[in-house]
């Protein structure tokens, strides 16, 4: 289990490049299984999720070569479907959450998928019915057996329907499109997910031949193909990252550019941290975050404390809850926090309160931060990283914090941030891996 050492208290200045967005690299990887033919994506970022997602479809068959630094081919064109079947499968696919969007694709090439329960992080239950309950609309059928926690779906010939998700996910969604794209008939999905993720992945598709209309709304409809080709596609820059260098450059009083951020496609995410006082301004695409000493955040109008939560876009991602959580620690006012989504997400607050935040953890999933505007700084603490957007949180707090702070675990930042104590040592930081 590797450890970050983090020497806080400094100030950083320069630029950096965001990587691509990992939640639609895990996507689009899977969405090469539609077709035999080579698919090429540009700008996937070398993080620990997105490499395991890789190697597990060349463990499958896939003919994967790296073409440059961040670009990759994918020829989806010998799958064996055998290895499905085998132990090292399930020790892979146990290992990835994300892995659970390889099932749309086979079901709709193969007829028959395998999974079992995936990994990821320990934030709450995280349950799978949706994809399946969509699937199973489509024609799918599905088991799963207790005793080895795998679920097994199969299908003779997946058709078109209408359907509507009980809830927006995202995960579940991007599987159904994948899976309706070779049904037979047209298939409508009511209540979708329509994050950029989301947007991207149907581009993409529709690039491959695939006919799916309703794109950026919650109402899709997808005409299914008889088979799809090949195309070559772009991630987003992560607007995870993005938001968590907003986050970092405030809380340390640094002065930071982030680059080419695809400003249009942030959403609300810059209004939210302009709500706690941030002062980000817009320069073309890039983000340009001056040193503050200081910053208020905002009231309602009628006076009452601001609340920060979390909704399915074009609401505010229940990925950046952490990161403003420890954003308003050291801010001036109180901001109350209510993640909806996970049950578990919040507990890493602990850590917070024993670095000097003062913080009040009413529920599972509320927490009131109450800003003292830097009168007392957060101090330094050795501590470990619950999940990828935690382990980020945390690693800002240890930034800012007077001191030497460890951070263990790290292997749970690495999921989700490509190099980060490389990148941000560049700016002036001080975080020695161990």
């Amino acid at each position: 289990m590797g450890s970050f050492e983090i020497q806080g208290g400094k100030r950083l200045q320069g630029s950096l490049n965001p990587q691509g967005a990992k939640n639609e690299a895990l996507q689009v990887i899977s969405a090469t299984l539609l077709t035999p033919e080579e698919v090429i994506i540009d700008n996937i970022p070398h993080i620990r999720d997105v490499i395991k997602l890789i190697e597990l479809l060349s463990d499958m068959g896939v003919r994967v070569r790296q073409l440059e630094e961040h670009s990759y081919s994918f020829q989806a064109h010998d799958i064996h479907i055998d290895f499905l079947r085998t132990p090292e499968f399930g020790r892979q696919v146990a290992q990835l959450r994300g892995s659970v969007m390889i099932v749309g694709p086979l079901l709709a090439r193969f007829g028959q998928a395998r999974i079992p329960r995936p990994g990821g992080d320990k934030i709450g239950r995280r349950r799978l019915d949706t994809h399946f309950l969509g699937l199973g609309k489509l024609g799918a059928r599905f088991h799963y057996d207790p005793q080895s926690s795998f679920y097994h779906i199969e299908s003779d010939q997946l058709t078109g329907c209408q359907m509507l998700l009980e809830e927006a996910s995202v995960t579940a969604t991007a599987n159904i499109i994948m899976a309706s794209c070779l049904a037979k008939g047209t298939t409508t999905i009511y209540n979708a997910a329509c994050e950029p993720y989301i947007q991207q992945l149907c581009k993409m598709l529709n690039l491959m031949g695939a006919d799916i209309t309703g794109i950026g709304s919650n109402l899709l409809s997808i005409r299914g193909a008889a088979s799809l080709g090949g195309c070559r596609h772009r991630l987003l820059p992560d607007m995870i990252e993005i938001g968590s260098f907003i986050a970092l450059a405030a809380m340390t009083r640094s002065e930071i550019t982030i680059k080419d951020v695809c400003y249009e496609q942030l959403g609300i995410i810059p209004d939210v941290f302009r709500k706690l006082g941030v002062d980000l301004r817009r320069v073309g695409e890039d983000i340009y975050i001056p040193a503050q000493d200081s910053y208020r955040v905002d009231k309602y109008i009628d006076g009452s404390i601001l609340t920060i939560s979390d909704a399915p876009w074009p609401g505010f991602s229940p990925d950046l809850l952490s990161v403003v959580l420890v954003l308003a620690t050291q801010a001036s006012g109180s901001v109350l926090v209510h993640q909806k989504m996970f049950e578990s997400r919040l507990f890493f607050v602990d850590k917070l309160i024993d670095m000097g935040a003062q913080i009040i953890l009413c529920d599972h999933h509320r927490a009131t931060v109450i800003g003292l505007d830097r009168q007392y700084p957060l101090r330094a603490l050795e501590m470990s990283s619950p999940d990828i957007r935690a382990g980020v949180a945390l690693l800002i707090a240890a930034l800012s914090a007077e001191g030497s702070s460890i951070i263990h675990n790290i292997e749970q930042i690495d999921r989700g941030y490509q190099f980060i104590d490389a990148r941000l040592n560049r700016l002036g930081a001080s975080i020695i891996r161990k």
